[in-house]
């Protein structure tokens, strides 16, 4: 089984089954002398963990790791080192004996036949590698990727956020109110994840949201939804022409996340019906039409771009009975923010070699 790496001069390498000893992940081509944060690696971790994202409801599965990441190479005295970083975590709260049944009758929406089918032998356990426990170990390649990012880009920020769950939007004043909050990655991430529920930063649905998932986890029910990414601070020229322009890497990042079933370049969801010369105007300072990205480079405003997910498969009885989400889109965000710090660190890297 090959296609465990991700990135060509930033690269990632993951191991791990959903109910094996531990998961986690090697990463390749960081540079020398970036300092290490371990406390934002551990923020990071905890902020996918379930139940992690600012509120104490029951919304999201139940089971519960510690997810503390152990460092076993690549650094020294704080900083790394230019060598291979070894991060893992152990899996302390399996409960395998929940999954008996899927061995020989697989769930619907799940990939236990289709992975069954191209492996023959297979880990059924918590759906094995294909399970979401396997983006832990992205987050933990991706924090260093974040380490190089905001040491090499002072003013690197991203803003990830749930703008649909269901049928429930951020209306268009709290996008704005979003696009302009100014404050340090800390704050955001406080202001998202300690103020709403579901990291669904609306004050008009607040209420609605937090009844629509409850009801949903009570009656085995689910949905899906949109994330809306903004990063700040890239600079121009990222990107490679033909067959590695940054939207592609993008989609193809965002569509390598479990569940994830769409992506839209820029707030441009609608362009399509409409007539070129009342869009393609040289008045959008921040780039949101085309998303930051024209020709396949980076335009040095700010990135702009959405994900679908769809609703968690697990539902009805399987759901009511066992750990599951009614909505992965919470949890989600810390995966699309990690995926996108993989992609810039890997564009960066890249473009440091166009002029060489």
């Amino acid at each position: 089984m090959g296609s465990n790496s991700f990135g060509r001069h930033f690269s990632i390498t993951t191991f791990g089954e959903s109910h094996g000893e531990a998961v986690g992940c090697i990463v390749d081509g960081c540079p020398s002398g970036v300092l290490w944060d371990q406390e934002l690696l551990v923020r990071n971790l905890q902020r996918r963990r379930p139940g992690k994202h600012g509120q104490k409801l029951n919304l999201q599965s139940d089971r519960a790791e510690t997810d503390v990441p152990m460092l076993l190479s690549g650094v020294f005295e704080e900083k790394t080192l230019g060598t291979p970083i070894a991060l893992t975590t152990k899996n302390i709260n399996q409960r395998s004996e929940d999954y008996a049944k899927i061995k020989n009758q697989a769930r619907p929406g799940h990939a236990d036949d289709t992975w069954k089918n191209k492996f023959q032998h297979t880990d059924h356990r918590g759906g094995g590698r294909s399970s979401a426990r396997e983006t832990l170990a992205r987050v933990m390649g991706a924090s260093v990727a974040q380490m190089f990012l905001q040491q090499s880009l002072p003013n690197y920020k991203i803003k990830a956020y749930v703008s649909q769950v269901f049928d429930l939007e951020i209306s268009e004043s709290e996008k704005s109110e979003i696009t302009k909050f100014s404050g340090s990655q800390k704050e955001w991430f406080s202001f998202l994840d300690d103020s709403f529920t579901a990291r669904f930063p609306s004050l008009e649905n607040k209420e609605e949201v937090q009844k629509l998932l409850l009801e949903a986890k009570e009656e085995g029910k689910s949905y899906g939804g949109f994330i809306d990414v903004i990063v700040e601070g890239v600079p121009d020229s990222l990107g490679q022409a033909v067959f590695h322009k940054l939207k592609a890497d993008l989609a193809g990042a965002m569509l390598g996340i479990p569940a994830s079933n769409s992506f839209s370049l820029g707030y441009s969801l609608n362009v399509n019906r409409k007539e070129g010369s009342l869009l393609h105007k040289m008045d959008d300072p921040h780039g949101e039409l085309y998303g930051g990205i024209r020709g396949g480079f980076s335009t040095g405003e700010n990135l702009n771009f959405r994900i679908g997910f769809k609703p968690t498969s697990s539902v009805l009885d399987t759901a009511k009975s066992g750990r599951h989400d009614p909505c992965i889109l919470p949890r989600a965000v810390p995966v699309v923010e990690a995926m996108t710090h993989l992609v810039i660190a890997d564009h960066l890297l890249w473009k440091r070699l166009d002029l060489a």
